[in-house]
């Protein structure tokens, strides 16, 4: 009989589940019983004071109330928990012996606003900055993360417990800066159960040399002799540059050359102004610049076609010339080649008389011969 007993015993399976809660929120305690056999719950404190016996509350606590009672489970809530609520709470079952489960009330607390704070708020170009990310107050300790931009950067991590088991954490990262970095947000991201999507963020402030870049407003094509050069320099930095330059390579700028603001204008080239002009810009962190070479080419040359009274036509070769390949030199119509071309035509006129000459006289000759025939054969009739 005792050995059916145990076995009955074993079989009721008394069962909580373990609870976590936000501080200063509800938390639910439910011991469950399967095959109760009318055995009595009841369910106690981390000190081993009975809260609820069956439906009754003995613990003068009123933050416990009963959500549910029967023969096969007791559900009560605790409102408003503190941190001094966490602990091992026992459901009871009384059977002979008694059965006990466990559930463990673990107290969560939220870290206060995340404070995000850097070194120095404007940074150089190729230089390095420390931000630095501050959670105070939770329980757990949590987890800092870093965002530069969709980049994720790892941080060094300090963590603090108090007196009073809560935790302070920091996190210090290290950064060298680049000018595409300029406006680019730095998020400081806190893992935390009790939390979701808590951050801060703080952008940062690139300060970088000039980017220079020259355009050629005119010519659009080729520059040649006896035209006019127009060049304008673009500059962008941060700060602004303030200061924007123009000159020669290795030479002085052509002393009628004009340069108004930004632009830079030569006027009737000639290939005494080859050379390399340089735009040049700088601002507190630095200098740039960029460069356009200059080569004049030979001016364009227009040789006029020469007519005749034929209607032969004499398409002569372009004599257009670039200073890459050499001087240009202008070039003139031959009389002689004139001569030729009309003795050619004057010779092949008279061949062809001649031939129809010889081509008139061989049938002249025929039409007589045929005639003379005729005649004969008419007297012999």
């Amino acid at each position: 009989t005792g050995a059916a007993q145990d076995i009955a015993i074993q079989g009721q399976n008394l069962v909580t589940d373990n609870v976590s809660v936000v501080e200063g929120e509800v938390a639910t305690i439910s011991c469950r019983v399967k095959n109760n056999d009318d055995s009595v719950i009841q369910l106690l404190n981390p000190n081993r004071q009975t809260i609820y016996f069956r439906d009754v509350r003995p613990l003068k606590d009123s933050r416990f109330q009963l959500v549910n009672f029967s023969d096969n489970e007791l559900r009560v809530s605790l409102s408003n928990v503190s941190l001094s609520d966490e602990g091992r709470y026992v459901c009871q079952l009384y059977t002979d012996p008694p059965q006990e489960a466990y559930a463990d009330i673990t107290v969560l607390v939220p870290p206060g606003n995340p404070i995000i704070e850097s070194r120095e708020d404007v940074v150089s170009e190729g230089n390095e900055t420390e931000l630095t990310c501050t959670t105070m107050g939770s329980k757990p300790a949590t987890n800092i993360r870093w965002m530069k931009g969709e980049e994720e950067l790892e941080g060094e991590l300090t963590v603090d417990e108090t007196y009073d088991r809560m935790f302070t954490v920091t996190s210090r990262l290290t950064i060298t800066v680049t000018k595409e970095d300029d406006g680019v947000p730095v998020i400081c991201i806190v893992d935390h159960p009790a939390v979701k999507d808590f951050q801060a963020q703080k952008y940062l402030e690139v300060q970088y040399k000039p980017e220079v870049k020259i355009f050629v407003e005119f010519p659009e094509g080729l520059t040649r002799e006896g035209e006019n050069l127009e060049l304008t320099c673009k500059a962008k930095g941060k700060p602004q540059p303030q200061q924007i330059n123009w000159v020669k390579v290795d030479d002085d700028v052509p002393s009628h050359a004009v340069i108004t603001g930004t632009d830079l204008l030569i006027e009737n080239l000639n290939k005494s102004y080859n050379g390399t002009y340089r735009c040049v810009a700088s601002n507190s962190v630095g200098e740039s610049y960029d460069d356009y070479i200059l080569y004049v080419y030979d001016a364009l040359t227009t040789t006029p076609i020469p007519t005749t009274t034929t209607t032969t036509t004499i398409t002569l070769p372009d004599t257009t010339q670039d200073s890459r390949a050499g001087e240009g030199v202008p070039q003139k119509m031959d009389h002689a080649v004139i001569g030729g071309v009309v003795a050619v035509v004057v010779f092949a006129m008279l061949c062809l008389l001649i031939i129809l000459g010889r081509y008139f006289a061989r049938h002249k000759g025929t039409y007589f011969t045929h005639e003379a025939k005729g005649a004969d054969d008419a007297a012999d009739a």
